[in-house]
């Protein structure tokens, strides 16, 4: 597969994507003593998602565009760690807000080969959907992927219930604690809880989707991988005005800021209004989940 369904400019945008990647990858290796950091090598760099599949959205009127979404396999797990890629993510995202080299967002998870092909070989539907799906923006000779075994639909079906008991009801544990401090007139701490009841809630719906979900609080990355699976998630955060962009500001950056930042700032009408979203995330993801369950 390639890029010949993406215009030009999206395809010179990622070729962009990948010169950053590998630019801070190899800073990273240079500030690094470890026994793997002379070794350490980029193996593939994989368009996964929308623009791989090519079903991306362009809604410039109701605010909505799908993210570039990139798996990048490395040949050492010790190299996935984020000390690694932490200036990566933040030279992308200064590329789209700053530069504004780059039209949308890029998230990007690391794996080392060993451990996609030990993913592949357990059958998870997610891996298995990049492999088949994927288009290589960079691929070193002689690393394959393993072929993907098959899982069986009774497994499956264990696996995601399991995960769906340990995420769901972790997701209506903080959504009553976030309430709480709703209630107690604290806004910072009903924010962070706010905030974790959507990373739980997202990590749930992937699970069960996908048996697989990134070690991720970023909620924007968190989303549109979610959105990607089912679109019905997109109604959760309308986007068309300021105001409900500023809101899913403040709550994707309450998992940090509104812990330490003495500048973190949200008004009752902004939690009010997450509240009301929450919930709305919180009903689809209950509908979507048992959807899948029930079909065994």
């Amino acid at each position: 597969m390639d890029l010949d369904h993406l215009p030009q400019s999206k395809r010179d945008e990622l070729a962009r994507v990948v010169k950053v990647l590998f630019e801070e990858f190899e800073d990273a290796l240079l500030l690094k003593t470890g026994k793997h950091r002379k070794a350490g090598r980029i193996l593939k760099i994989v368009l996964f998602g929308s623009y791989a599949r090519g079903d991306w959205a362009e809604d410039p009127k109701g605010g909505y565009f799908s993210d570039y979404d990139i798996l990048v396999v490395i040949n050492h797990q010790e190299l996935t760690d984020l000390d690694y890629w932490a200036k990566a993510d933040d030279h992308l995202m200064r590329e789209v807000t700053i530069a504004k080299r780059i039209s949308v967002p890029v998230n990007f998870i690391v794996h080392s080969l060993g451990d996609v092909n030990d993913q592949l070989s357990h059958g998870r539907y997610f891996f298995r959907d990049i492999v088949r799906d994927g288009i290589a923006l960079y691929e070193a000779p002689g690393h394959p992927f393993s072929a993907p075994r098959p899982l069986s639909p009774e497994t499956a079906a264990q696996e995601a219930e399991r995960y769906f008991q340990q995420w769901f009801p972790r997701a209506e544990s903080a959504a009553k604690g976030a309430r709480f401090y709703l209630a107690e007139g604290e806004p910072k701490d009903a924010a962070f809880l706010f905030h974790q009841v959507a990373e739980r809630l997202y990590h749930c719906v992937l699970l069960v989707l996908t048996l697989y979900s990134p070690k991720s609080h970023k909620l924007n990355f968190l989303r549109s991988l979610c959105e990607g699976h089912d679109s019905r998630l997109a109604a959760a955060w309308p986007r068309e005005t300021k105001f409900e962009k500023r809101c899913f500001e403040l709550l994707r950056c309450a998992y940090v800021d509104a812990r330490y930042s003495p500048h973190y700032r949200i008004t009752d009408d902004e939690l009010a209004w997450l509240a009301e979203r929450i919930d709305k995330l919180m009903d689809l993801v209950n509908a979507i989940c048992s959807e899948r369950l029930s079909e065994g």
